[in-house]
C-alpha cells in the first residue's frame, strides 16, 4: 500500500470504531451504527444540537452531536405530512463551532424561512434559543440533514432523512438500509480550512517524481514529455492534485463507524436488499462497488430513474443513490467505497449472521490527470496520462486572457468557448478550460476502462416526464473558477462576498449553464428548486438537487423557479463553498 501512515491510523481506529467516548472509553463497535439508535419517525421532533467527545483514531476530540449522535439520528417522515422540528442550541460557551447553528433539509423543497441557511433564510439559532422548523412533505425518497453554520457539517452535524412514500414504488425489496458515508478528521475544521489557505497541496503525497519523468520519457519521447511538464508547470497545477484532502487526513465512517467497525445489514438469501447510499461527506468523492453483486440503481437525489444495472457507481458529496441488491451464493459480501484520489476507503458487510466479513479489495492505482480531463483537448480520454501531445496552445496565460478558444457544446451545435470578463486579468483565477463537454456518458476520471460497468449520467433517466415540459426562454451561464495556490473558489471568478444575487421570475422556466474552468469536480446544489439536467441536444433527462462537475464540463439544467425567496446556491465542497465558490439565488414577484 503507498501510503504507510494511513495504514497505520486505519490500525489504531479499531480501537475505537463506535465513535462516540463514554465515562469508560469508547463504545464497542457496532453493527447497526445508523439504526442502532431510535430511529426518529415522528412528524413532531425535538432535536438538541450539543458537543461530546468522540474517537475514531485512538484519540478523543471534540464533535457536533444531535440528540448525543453522530452522525444524527435517522429521520424517517411520510410523503403528505406536515412537520414540526424544535432545534434547540446547546453549544456550549466558547466552543469551537461557533455560537449559532443551524439546519438545513438537503433536498426537501419547503418555504425559504425553513431552508435554515444563516444569513439567508434566517438568522441562526443562537446559543440557548431554539428555532420552530414547520413544512409539509411534497415529496418522497432518500435525502439527508446538515448544519449549514461553518464547518460543523465537517465536525458531525449531519444525518440521513428518509421520506417513505403515499404511493407504492415501482420496485420491490425486503430489507432497507442506509448507508451513511462521511469523512472526518481529528484536527478543527477550521485549522484544515486555515492550512489549505496555506497549502492547499498538504495532503497531495503523490506528486509526480524524477522517476516518473525518466519512465513518460522513454515511453512517450523526450520533448512530449517536456511539453507536457511544461504546460502543467504554466497552469502551476499538479495531475495529481484530485482532491484537496484526502485519506492523510481524514478518517472515512460509513454509518458512523470505521472500516474496522465493520457495520453490518444482515440478508436471507434470496432476498432483495434496499441500500440508501448517501454521501454526507465535506470534501471526499467516493467510487462504490460490492465485489460480486450487481447493483440496481432505481433512484437519485430522492427521485426515481428506470432501473440501470451496474458494478460500480461514483457518488458525490452530497448527492444520494438507491441500489437493490440480491445476495445470494455466499455468507457475506463487502459494501467498498474508495476515494476518489485513492488514498483510503472504508467498507461494511452484508451478512447472513453478525461478525462474518468478505475480503476487502485493494484500493485502485493512483490517477493521473489529462490536458483532455481539463478541457484543453488535443488527448485522448485516458485517465493515466498516456495520451497523445496536448495542445498547449489551447492554454491560458495567468492574466486570464485567453490564447486560444476551441468549440464546446452548445446544444447540438458548436461554439468558441466565451469566458466572462470577470475572469480577465483575475488574481483568483488561474486557469481556464478551452474546449469544455458535457462528459455525461463518462464514467469518470479513473473509472475509464476498469474492467467494471460504472454508471455514468447517460445512464439515469427519471421515471416520469419533463415535470414542467416548456422550453426555457432565458438561459445563465456560470463558471466554475478558482486558484489552487491560494485556495480560493468562485463563479465566475468573483467570490461569495462580492457577488450580486442570481435573480429569477416566479413562475419561469430558465435554463443554467455551468463550465468547470477548473482542475477539480464540483458537486453544485442549488437550494429550494430541482434542477433537471438536460442531455447536449437539450432533452430531459433526470431531475436532481445536486449536480456534479467534472473538470473541462459543461453541463445545462433547466429550473422552474416556482419557490419564492432567497436560496443558496454553492458547491458541496465545504471548504469550497467557505471559501466563495456560492450565489444567492432570488426568487421575486
Amino acid at each position: 500500500m503507498p501510503f504507510p501512515d494511513t495504514n497505520r491510523r486505519r490500525f489504531v481506529q479499531g480501537l475505537a470504531a463506535g465513535g462516540i467516548v463514554t465515562g469508560l472509553g469508547a463504545w464497542p463497535a457496532v453493527t447497526h451504527a445508523a439504526t442502532s439508535g431510535p430511529v426518529l419517525r415522528s412528524s413532531d421532533l425535538h432535536l438538541r444540537i450539543g458537543e461530546q467527545p468522540v474517537n475514531f483514531t485512538g484519540k478523543a476530540r471534540t464533535a457536533v452531536t444531535v440528540n448525543g449522535r453522530l452522525p444524527a439520528p435517522e429521520i424517517r417522515w411520510r410523503e403528505g405530512d406536515t412537520v414540526t422540528v424544535r432545534v434547540d442550541n446547546l453549544l456550549p460557551r466558547g466552543s469551537l463551532f461557533g455560537d449559532t447553528t443551524s439546519i438545513h433539509w438537503h433536498g426537501i423543497l419547503l418555504p425559504a424561512n425553513m431552508d435554515g441557511v444563516p444569513g439567508m433564510s434566517f438568522d441562526g439559532i443562537r446559543r440557548g434559543e431554539s428555532w420552530l422548523y414547520r413544512f409539509q412533505l411534497r415529496q418522497s425518497g432518500t435525502y439527508w440533514y446538515h448544519s449549514h453554520s461553518g464547518f460543523q457539517e465537517q465536525a458531525g452535524l449531519y444525518g440521513a432523512l428518509i421520506v417513505e412514500p403515499r404511493e407504492p414504488e415501482p420496485f420491490k425489496y425486503d430489507r432497507d438500509y442506509t448507508v451513511l458515508l462521511s469523512d472526518w478528521t481529528d484536527l478543527s475544521p477550521a485549522d484544515l480550512y486555515a492550512r489549505l489557505k496555506k497549502m492547499s497541496s498538504y495532503d497531495n503525497y503523490g506528486k509526480r517524481s524524477v522517476s516518473d519523468f525518466l519512465r513518460d520519457a522513454e515511453n512517450k519521447g523526450l520533448a512530449e514529455t517536456l511539453d507536457d511538464r511544461g504546460a502543467w508547470g504554466r497552469m502551476r497545477m499538479t495531475p495529481t492534485d484530485l482532491s484537496d484532502v484526502n485519506a492523510n487526513t481524514y478518517t472515512y465512517l460509513m454509518n458512523g463507524t470505521t472500516a474496522l467497525g465493520n457495520w453490518t445489514g444482515l440478508f436471507r438469501p434470496g432476498e432483495k436488499v434496499r441500500l440508501r447510499f448517501i454521501n454526507g461527506a465535506a470534501m471526499t468523492y467516493f467510487d462504490v462497488r460490492i465485489p460480486g453483486l450487481k447493483m440496481t440503481v432505481v433512484a437519485a437525489d430522492g427521485q426515481n430513474v428506470h432501473p440501470v444495472t451496474v458494478d460500480e457507481f461514483r457518488i458525490a458529496a452530497a448527492e444520494t443513490f438507491d441500489v437493490i441488491v440480491e445476495p445470494a451464493g455466499q455468507d457475506a459480501f463487502t459494501v467498498f467505497a474508495q476515494d476518489m484520489g485513492r488514498t483510503g476507503y472504508v467498507s461494511g458487510t452484508l451478512a447472513v449472521r453478525e461478525g462474518l466479513r468478505a475480503p476487502i479489495p485493494g484500493l485502485d492505482p493512483r490517477v493521473i490527470l489529462s490536458m483532455d480531463d481539463m478541457g484543453h483537448g488535443g488527448m485522448d480520454h485516458s485517465s493515466h496520462g498516456t495520451s497523445a501531445k496536448p495542445d498547449t496552445s489551447a492554454a491560458t496565460d495567468h492574466s486570464g486572457h485567453d490564447m486560444a478558444a476551441m468549440p464546446g457544446m452548445d446544444h447540438g451545435g458548436t461554439a468558441m468557448q466565451k469566458h466572462p470578463d470577470s475572469e480577465a486579468g483575475n488574481p483568483l483565477v488561474d486557469m481556464q478550460t478551452m474546449a469544455p463537454v458535457p462528459k455525461l456518458d463518462d464514467p469518470g476520471i479513473g473509472l475509464r476502462g476498469n474492467g467494471r460497468r460504472v454508471l455514468s449520467y447517460a445512464d439515469l433517466h427519471s421515471g416520469f416526464d419533463d415535470p414542467d415540459g416548456r422550453w426555457p426562454k432565458r438561459e445563465i451561464e456560470l463558471h466554475l473558477t478558482g486558484h489552487m495556490e491560494k485556495f480560493a473558489w468562485s463563479f465566475d471568478g468573483i467570490p461569495f462576498a462580492g457577488a450580486e444575487p442570481l435573480k429569477l421570475n416566479y413562475g419561469e422556466r430558465v435554463r443554467i449553464v455551468l463550465v468547470n474552468d477548473t482542475m477539480m469536480t464540483h458537486p453544485i446544489h442549488l437550494h429550494g428548486l430541482w434542477s433537471d439536467l438536460e442531455d447536449d441536444k437539450g432533452a430531459f433527462m433526470v431531475r436532481k438537487h445536486t449536480i456534479d462537475m467534472p473538470p473541462g464540463s459543461k453541463r445545462s439544467y433547466r429550473v422552474r423557479a416556482d419557490a419564492l425567496g432567497r436560496w443558496a446556491y454553492h458547491c458541496h465542497l465545504l471548504y469550497h463553498m467557505e471559501s466563495g465558490m456560492m450565489r444567492e439565488v432570488q426568487v421575486v414577484e
